[in-house]
């Protein structure tokens, strides 16, 4: 009895993740947690749950995981293939626990929980593992100033993806080396290694690491005054930045190239007139301005930390002395919360020499004290020496591992030659005494042979009969796909022939975009459009229950529902809705079953009148959003200032049969203004699983994307929306359909 029920909890969650509603596996999976008592399911869905759940539930899925695992490993009886399993989702727990302390600035508890993690990793050879472990320590350490023990686990990381050919992060290992050296001003070493790091990146396209290897080279050019070198290597950079939507590098590009026209307007060069040397002032300036609100944006308060003592720099030279106190205290205070050296260093320099300028000699002296011993942490000479000892150590231990090699290869190759002189020796003994066995055994072999000769001619007719038969029953199975294939492609243009068309859409919106990407080849998603006999124009956004055929046969039905509702003249979304439910209820009736079906469709639809001046909508579980300008300022980043969003909340029932079926759906007006962008979606985008972590994108993350990029043209929201979903997804494979609707008003 007890192995059936658990079979029947593992049957349980593989259902689980058949099912559309990810935010309904979530309640299921805790359901199963509570009921559960076998450790090994337990551990499993604990693991599913520290990758899908919330963030404010993540840590205590984590904890109770390494809980169980803890638990379990005392067991001196473990096989070790359970302990190799609950070691490994040890480690896992450990890591993440260490990543959430990281993220809350316990550096230590952080660093405490990676070690712990990698120790495992070691112990059970999990390379891919061991290098993110090793990766995560080396950059704490680095952050921290700890410049030997960062360099040191950089290049045992770089050792370990050199073992598993990991392009990628040995491209990225090299660039952290670089790292090192260019902070211990060593720029002849930090340009080869990030000349490497380039190298690699270009091979396997990795825009990204390409982007960042042309910020830090630049970096070097800078620092050595080639500043128009410099900021060839930025531009670039930051035309993949832009490309891939990549806000934090975006920001790091601004606030250096802002430096690099500080910098030239400061040289004495006769070709550069005054006028020009203002104008890169004031370049530089605006560059701060927009890479500290792009960091403020995404919660960055390292880059923050940087722009502002860019700000304060810049309004110092100036003889802003107010100003730049200001700035310069502000970023102090950012770097004393994060708490790493090399930050503190930059702020309390900049903050001594202010209050040097306004009299505040007492704050000066403390500022330049605190600025030495930051700036001793991180470049003394015992940090130089014991990198290059390490750097050394590491070459050393390549060339130690390749010699030991080839002796060993020249001692088994002795070994072999001295067996065979020895083997010869017997083979000429014992040759003599199996020529007369062989003799005596070739009478009787010829008879066998004989035999066999006759049996195998039998297998090989047979063999020929199964062989005509196999290619037979191929050719049935291809055909037979070809025949399942046709029909999906003809039922896709046939659902296709149901979605509102371009003209109809053209016609009454002008300038909108629909990102429609069904999950298989046809869809449950789909939207519809309609012009009502008072002249107003309904659009409605829909998510079917199911995706694939299944989904797409119920659009159609859901689809035809909605026709029918307007051919009878109904004009308010609510009473079209309605009415579209009870006819879909009526249709399901006969599917079977004792209560009739319960399918339908979760959607929106929005009515707009001829002006486009009112917004009238119902709505079934998807919501409606609605962004709009509270300033006329154009800015070629949107700014959370600038711009609010307003939720159009949506009755949670769907329209199909449920318990609230008897229930009206509300209806709802809005005044709409000009400029204001309306949005309608399904739940496919949110619900994406990728990103580092493998958690679902959520409407949080997608409500921020929509407010930035809701200046843009609607062409360039369309290919922003599909580029971040590619670059979130990576090789996940996407769950369920996808569509989001923009329309400017």
């Amino acid at each position: 009895m007890k192995t059936s029920k658990h079979i029947f909890l593992i049957v349980l969650i593989f259902n689980i993740f058949q099912n559309r509603s990810f935010s309904q596996n979530i309640d299921s999976l805790k359901l199963v947690l509570k009921s559960v008592k076998n450790d090994t399911i337990k551990c499993n869905v604990l693991s599913i749950l520290s990758e899908t759940a919330e963030d404010n539930e993540w840590p205590a899925f984590n904890d109770e995981l390494k809980s169980v695992c803890e638990k379990n490993l005392k067991n001196k009886n473990l096989s070790a293939k359970m302990k190799f399993f609950y070691l490994k989702h040890l480690a896992i727990s450990l890591n993440n626990i260490g990543y959430l302390s990281e993220d809350e600035g316990n550096i230590d508890k952080a660093l405490e929980y990676y070690k712990k993690s990698l120790v495992i990793k070691e112990q059970i050879n999990d390379k891919e593992g061991l290098s993110a472990s090793l990766n995560n320590i080396g950059l704490i350490y680095k952050n921290q100033g700890d410049i030997p023990k960062a360099l040191g686990y950089y290049l045992r990381n770089l050792n370990v993806q050199e073992e598993i050919n990991d392009k990628r992060g040995i491209g990225l290992s090299l660039n952290n080396i670089g790292v090192i050296y260019a902070h211990q001003n060593d720029d002849e070493k930090a340009l080869e290694y990030y000349n490497k790091s380039l190298k690699v990146r270009q091979e396997i396209d990795d825009k990204k690491g390409i982007a960042y290897s042309l910020i830090n080279i630049s970096a070097i050019y800078s620092k050595q005054k080639q500043y128009l070198k410099a900021n060839i290597f930025l531009k670039k950079s930051l035309v993949i930045l832009k490309e891939i939507h990549d806000l934090k590098g975006y920001a790091t590009c601004l606030n250096n190239i802002g430096l690099v026209c500080e910098y030239l307007s400061e040289q004495n060069n006769s070709q550069i007139t005054q006028k020009q040397k203002d104008s890169l002032v004031k370049q530089a300036s605006e560059n701060y301005n927009q890479s500290f609100k792009l960091f403020q944006q995404i919660d960055d308060k390292r880059g923050m930390s940087y722009s502002l003592n860019s700000l304060a720099f810049t309004n110092f030279k100036k003889g802003n002395f107010n100003e730049a106190k200001q700035y310069a205290e502000h970023g102090f205070k950012l770097s004393k919360e994060i708490g790493f050296p090399e930050i503190t260093s930059r702020a309390s320099e900049m903050l001594s020499k202010i209050y040097s300028k306004i009299g505040n000699y007492k704050g000066a002296y403390e500022m330049q004290v605190l600025y030495k011993q930051m700036s001793d942490s991180i470049t003394n000479e015992t940090n130089k020496k014991a990198s290059i000892q390490k750097s050394l150590q590491f070459e050393y231990d390549k060339k130690t591992t390749a010699d030991s090699i080839k002796v060993a290869g020249e001692r088994q190759i002795f070994e072999i030659n001295m067996q065979n002189e020895k083997t010869q020796r017997f083979a000429l003994y014992g040759g003599l005494f199996l020529v007369i066995v062989f003799a005596g055994f070739m009478f009787n072999r010829f008879k066998v042979t004989q035999n066999q000769k006759l049996l195998i001619e039998i297998k090989e007719k047979e063999t020929q009969s199964q062989n005509i038969i196999i290619t037979q029953q191929k050719h049935l199975v291809e055909e037979k796909h070809k025949e399942i294939s046709d029909s999906i492609n003809y039922a896709e243009r046939i659902q296709r022939s149901f979605l509102a068309t371009k003209e109809l859409l053209d016609e009454n919106l002008k300038d909108y975009f629909v990102f429609f990407k069904p999950k298989d080849v046809v869809s449950g998603d789909f939207y519809w459009a309609h012009q009502l006999n008072n002249n107003n124009f309904i659009l409605v956004t829909a998510d079917s229950t199911g995706h694939g055929v299944p989904g797409a046969i119920m659009s159609l039905l859901n689809t035809s529902s909605l026709e029918r509702s307007v051919e009878l003249g109904i004009t308010e979304p609510a009473k079209i809705l309605n009415h579209t439910r009870q006819t879909i209820i009526e249709r399901l009736k006969k599917d079977g079953s004792s209560e009739g079906g319960k399918d339908g469709m979760d959607c929106s639809l929005i009515c707009l009148n001829k002006d486009k001046t009112k917004l009238v909508y119902a709505a079934a579980n998807n919501p409606i959003w609605i962004v709009r300008f509270v300033s006329s300022m154009e800015v070629s980043v949107s700014r959370a200032e600038d711009v609010e969003l307003i939720e159009l909340v949506p009755d949670k029932i769907p329209v199909g049969k449920h318990d609230r079926d008897m229930v009206s759906f509300t209806q709802y007006e809005i005044d709409l203004q000009k400029g204001d962008m309306i949005y309608t979606l399904t739940d496919g985008y949110p619900d994406q699983f990728g990103g580092p972590k493998g958690k679902k994108f959520m409407y949080k993350k997608l409500k921020e994307m929509l407010l930035s990029i809701s200046r843009l043209p609607v062409k360039e929201q369309q290919d922003f929306l599909k580029n971040s979903l590619n670059d979130w997804m990576r090789n996940s494979e996407q769950v369920d359909d996808i569509t989001i609707i923009g329309i400017r008003v």
